[in-house]
């Protein structure tokens, strides 16, 4: 592995490099098959879930400080423990009174909510975790049996998006790990962007851009008179529309990093937003060790409202992660843990500022609630409701 990109990073051990073998001569094949050009999307879809080898349905550790990344639930029980106060508003307008989480990760944040709601009086009738990949289930059945024994009765898995949805549907870090294709406009010529072979090792190539649809998007949202390099995610959109057409009563809460269009497509912004994490370190290729390094790109809030309104839903709200934890009593969470002096609040404290500054999760963080009631309160927009962005 000769890429410049890795001699910054951890070296795997030789079973994972074993791995990533596998998972590039998998995808090696696969842009063979394709005639040497392999759209981004399709890689996407291969590096991350080629079944068997892709990083998020390999047996390789993801979640927390032995994985690649930490997300909200796994810093802290504090952030289901406040998302909680907006789930219970959106079961109480519902019949079944059912949570749906999509991509689920360790499963944390389905025990905390579980918990939570229990402690608040408002629990679930029923969690149903959307997930593909065997290894994940397993992880997520142990955590729920560790933090949440007496819940564990409620989950249920499945492998597909239900039929019908009464309740809550949850996904937090779920768009941003969404196969995008990936666009470029250069001297007025659109094209699209994938991946070439380069001897054992891959590169970006180029063809005219011949999707109709994406073409229509990418003159919609691309800056004027700069030429320009970034995604468009139809699949995102799809997914949030399909979800949002099975939603009958309650709502979706959306967390994820990203922006509305106006700041996405920024003429300033003009490489896109696609980014590899490998052993906590960000890093910009996406080739780099496939198969272990996660892949993702930042979220077009505005796309994914415009995918929730053609399915018939509002938008309930719109805010950083910052104002939406506050508003449903992060603050009033963390002095329930114990006194200001004691280990714990001090650990959970240093977790609520990582959550909530600027600079770290407070901002980039959005959460996006798209609802088909309009007799839910929404406690986590009280502070801020930047809709008018969108």
């Amino acid at each position: 592995m000769s890429r410049p990109e890795a001699t910054a990073l951890p070296l795997p051990d030789p079973d994972a490099q074993a791995h990533s073998a596998r998972v590039r001569s998998a995808i090696s094949r696969a842009i063979d098959d394709a005639g040497g050009f392999l759209p981004f999307d399709r890689y996407l879809e291969l590096a991350l879930y080629a079944p068997g080898l892709g990083y998020y349905v390999a047996g390789t550790r993801k979640f927390g400080a032995a994985g690649d990344f930490v997300t909200a639930p796994e810093l802290t029980p504090l952030f289901g423990a406040a998302l909680a106060v907006q789930v219970a508003e959106i079961l109480a307008v519902t019949d079944t009174r059912e949570i749906v989480e999509l991509g689920a990760g360790s499963g944390k944040l389905a025990a905390d909510l579980l918990n939570a709601l229990r402690a608040r009086g408002s629990p679930a009738s029923r969690y149903r975790i959307v997930e593909v990949s065997g290894e994940l289930v397993e992880r997520q059945r142990a955590t729920i049996t560790q933090r949440a024994p007496n819940e564990l009765g409620q989950v249920e898995w499945v492998v597909g998006l239900p039929a019908e949805i009464d309740g809550a549907v949850v996904m937090n870090e779920v768009l941003d790990a969404v196969s995008a294709n990936v666009v470029a406009r250069r001297d007025g010529a659109w094209l699209e962007r994938g991946v070439i072979r380069d001897g054992e090792l891959f590169a970006w190539g180029e063809r005219p851009l011949t999707d109709s649809r994406v073409l229509a998007l990418a003159r919609e949202r691309f800056p004027d008179g700069v030429d320009y390099s970034s995604e468009i995610n139809v699949a995102a959109e799809a997914l949030v529309e399909l979800v949002a057409r099975r939603l009958r009563h309650g709502a979706m809460l959306i967390v994820d990093y990203g922006f509305p269009r106006a700041e996405y497509y920024h003429p300033q912004r003009s490489d896109g937003t696609l980014m590899g994490h490998y052993r906590h370190r960000a890093h910009a290729d996406p080739f780099v060790w496939p198969g272990l390094s996660d892949l993702t790109t930042h979220v077009d809030f505005t796309a994914i409202a415009d995918a929730g309104e053609r399915a018939g839903l509002a938008v309930a709200g719109f805010a950083s992660q910052a104002a939406f934890l506050l508003g449903c009593g992060l603050l009033e969470r963390l002095q329930e843990v114990g006194a200001p002096t004691s280990i714990a609040y001090l650990r959970e404290a240093a977790a609520v500022q990582t959550l909530t500054s600027p600079a770290e999760m407070g901002e980039l963080f959005k959460v996006l609630a798209l609802s088909r009631d309009d007799a839910i309160a929404w406690p986590g927009f009280a502070l801020s409701n930047r809709s008018g962005r969108l």
